[in-house]
């Protein structure tokens, strides 16, 4: 191992350990068994030594999605990564907490990796017509939830004790994103176009449409007509309801 990867291994092992997830660069150094030359070498001062561990955890989490093959249920899939994200979080509370921190001013590459992914399934949603907002939007909203119900169960414990808050904000905020069909009987292929459907019918519709034009192997219209067409689509999909 080089002496690079093992001072990572070691800093995020210590921030693992640590009652509060902060680690010193000497503890580092002495237990990497380096100087603190060879530290702010390879990672500059503090910071570039914890963004790095962020790093390193964000490719851990990422290891759990990207070996997952989809599913022939995007909205079961959606269930799947939300819990998973959920034990992630539990498993690795002081990383998790420093990988969500407001202190990491610019985002890892890997962390917009784990969005693309979310917006990914929401797309194939979109695309059998089971989603009531644009993937885009959906995916703020999903991911939003999913970290802070994450961070409020690793970070107080003591206060969230419960152990159903996680599906039962999950399933929440699924009833607000998926068609109402879609919560009720997931296995049932949904139809936004029957008459019995409420009123997320057109924005369900013009979810669906929106995603299968993206699908389209060649361009139908202009890029101009797209961009109008794709603006309109997104105000009707992403429309509040009364």
């Amino acid at each position: 191992m080089s002496t690079k990867a093992r001072i990572l291994e070691v800093a995020a092992a210590l921030v693992a350990e640590s009652p509060n997830g902060d680690v010193s660069t000497r503890a580092v150094c002495e237990a990497a068994g380096v100087g603190a030359p060879a530290l702010y070498r390879h990672f500059g001062d503090k910071e570039g030594l914890l963004s790095a561990v962020v790093d390193h955890g964000w490719e851990k989490y990422l290891a759990t999605k990207r070996d997952r093959a989809p599913g022939t249920d995007p909205v079961q899939d959606l269930r799947d990564g939300w819990d998973t994200h959920v034990e992630f979080a539990l498993h690795n509370p002081n990383l998790y907490r420093l990988m969500n921190s407001p202190a990491m001013r610019t985002p890892p590459a890997a962390a917009l990796e784990s969005h693309r992914i979310l917006t990914a399934d929401l797309q194939r949603a979109a695309e059998q017509g089971k989603l009531r907002l644009a993937p885009e939007l959906a995916a703020q909203i999903i991911m939003s939830a999913n970290v802070g119900v994450a961070l409020m169960l690793v970070s107080r414990p003591a206060t969230f004790t419960d152990g159903s808050v996680s599906r039962r904000v999950r399933d929440s905020v699924h009833t607000m994103v998926f068609t109402p069909d879609v919560m009720t009987a997931p296995t049932a292929p949904p139809d936004p176009l029957a008459p019995e459907a409420d009123d997320s019918r057109l924005p369900a519709t013009a979810a669906r449409l929106n995603a299968l034009l993206r699908q389209a192997p060649a361009p139908v219209l202009s890029p101009a007509e797209d961009a109008l067409l794709t603006e309109w689509l997104n105000r009707l999909s992403n429309a509040p309801r009364s």
